[in-house]
């Protein structure tokens, strides 16, 4: 972000983020990181369970001077990324709609749309039914004030996060900082014909990993893949659902719906020590391994040029999160620095649990 962007002199307090329940701690320590990178000083506030994390400065800090600390991209553990300029407290139930009109006017920031949202916890889950029915009618309070502005191109999104009843936390969504679905989570059903829930991680890591032209130019029909620790086939039908030829490795069975597709070759073989004759596009990976084993695994395969792309899961241990995944990034790092240049992102997804999901690549 810079100084010439519609939002850049918004006085901010700090940055909100949203993730899983119970990995407040994780986010913490990355929002921690981020903010002294940018330079901002202040601390830290996280509730166990309450499925978000806020960063708050000592002092309003303009929205330019937090530099590329908004981008929900570069925290892992979080869903969504926010700059918050406002906190909401005591709303009344009658009229929740004037003190969050009046503190957006007291900002002196104009938007171009308005989100609500709750954390994704059971308790605020109850919530999502007033957010529904109070979209519109705040909206409206917010178009008559001047507020907001739906025709102005460039402009954030208000976002509007009720950590309870009473309180309302406000934030600024930059176009291209942060995610576009309300929650930071991606709608997807599961199909009646996948053969395992798995197949909702790699459909997420493509949405979320990707963008629009990444998935348009890098995934396509006739493509072939590589599926390790394949079974019972929930990567690899997503594969194939998208017109791709998968070879699928694992000494397990695949069911029946995806070898009926008859665009896979089950191959019984050892994940770690099974390799293509040529190379391939794409190489997905789920296996249950340690995580430095997998993210050294897919390096190997990335740095010799096996596969042009890599999806995999990496699992983490319960007290060493971070660490984890600090770990896998210097050893991706230390693999591939002297091959080229690469693209490596991680996001602890909606669908995953103790894991999170990567995307690798070299850069051209």
């Amino acid at each position: 972000m810079n100084q010439h962007t519609p939002a850049a002199g918004l006085l901010c307090a700090g940055l909100i983020g949203y993730c899983r329940a119970g990995f407040e701690k994780e986010l913490a320590a990355e929002l921690d990181d981020l903010a002294a990178e940018a330079g901002l000083i202040g601390y830290v506030r996280a509730e166990p369970n309450s499925g978000f994390v806020v960063y708050e400065t000592f002092e309003p800090t303009p929205l330019g001077n937090f530099g590329n600390a908004t981008d929900w991209q570069r925290a892992t553990f979080a869903r969504q990324l926010l700059p918050w300029f406002a906190r909401v407290e005591g709303l009344p139930e009658r009229d929740r709609a004037t003190p969050i009109v009046d503190a957006v006017k007291a900002s002196g920031q104009r938007f171009s749309g308005v989100m609500l949202e709750t954390p994704d916890t059971d308790e605020a889950k109850q919530r999502s039914g007033f957010c529904k029915r109070f979209t519109e009618p705040l909206a409206k309070a917010l178009e008559k004030a001047g507020c907001l502005r739906t025709s102005r191109a460039g402009l954030p999104v208000l976002h509007v996060l009720f950590s309870d009843a009473t309180t309302a936390w406000l934030g600024a969504g930059q176009p291209g900082q942060c995610s576009t679905w309300p929650m930071g989570i991606p709608r997807l059903r599961m199909p009646s014909s996948a053969p395992s829930r798995s197949t909702m991680k790699l459909a997420e890591a493509f949405m979320v990993l990707l963008d629009d032209h990444e998935r348009d130019n890098m995934l396509r029909a006739g493509q072939r893949a590589v599926d390790l620790g394949a079974a019972p086939g929930g990567w690899t039908w997503q594969l194939v659902q998208r017109g791709l030829r998968v070879t699928a490795i694992d000494n397990g069975p695949l069911r029946d719906t995806v070898m009926a597709t008859e665009m896979v070759e089950h191959l019984r073989a050892d994940g770690f020590t099974w390799r293509p004759h040529r190379p391939v596009d794409w190489l997905v990976c789920d296996m249950v391994e340690q995580p430095s084993r997998i993210a050294s695994l897919m390096a190997e395969w990335v740095a010799t040029g096996r596969c042009r792309y890599a999806v995999f899961n990496l699992k983490l241990p319960m007290k060493r999160r971070v660490e984890a995944v600090e770990q896998c990034r210097e050893l991706i790092r230390k693999r591939l620095n002297s091959v080229g240049p690469f693209d490596l992102r991680i996001k602890h997804l909606y669908h995953d649990r103790e894991e999170v999901t990567a995307f690798l690549m070299l850069k051209k």
